[in-house]
């Protein structure tokens, strides 16, 4: 799940229905991105007390009963325990980010291409620009790891 995604609609909903439960989780998830600052790459596998505690605040903030005048947010919430399993995935694993920027950026260029050309001639053209593109950006993340 995406952290940057999730802070984005709960901000919203904190703008729409003024919900003190969308600002609580919205502390929760900036807490696990400062554990993901500080935490090592051998802590990841260990126990660690800060993200054990900020995981119990969380299951008991997603428990919580919400004011059946914010449905958004009562959806998101259900949203919330069906994928709650992997929303810290981030902090069990170093290699995983906490949002899918980079899966993003990753994709924009095609659909930048296919805004300014409309489509692809042929579907022998798209896979050809899609090869050339992963070469290409799998170099440049290659050079910026050296």
């Amino acid at each position: 799940m995406c952290t940057a995604h999730l802070l984005r609609e709960l901000l919203f909903f904190k703008q729409k229905y003024d919900c003190p439960w969308t600002a609580r989780f919205s502390k929760i998830i900036m807490q696990a991105l400062e554990i993901k600052k500080i935490i090592t790459t051998s802590q990841y596998q260990k126990p660690i007390k800060e993200r054990a505690e900020m995981e119990a605040l969380l299951d008991g903030l997603i428990h919580q009963k919400i004011n059946p005048d914010h449905p958004e947010v009562i959806t998101f919430q259900k949203r919330i325990l069906k994928y709650r399993e992997y929303l810290f995935t981030f902090l069990y694993h170093p290699e995983v980010p906490p949002d899918n920027n980079k899966s993003e950026q990753a994709i924009r260029n095609v659909k930048v291409k296919l805004k300014v050309s409309g489509m692809f001639k042929s579907a022998k053209g798209a896979q050809n620009y899609a090869i050339i593109r992963s070469i290409t950006d799998t170099c440049k993340k290659t050079i910026k790891l050296s």
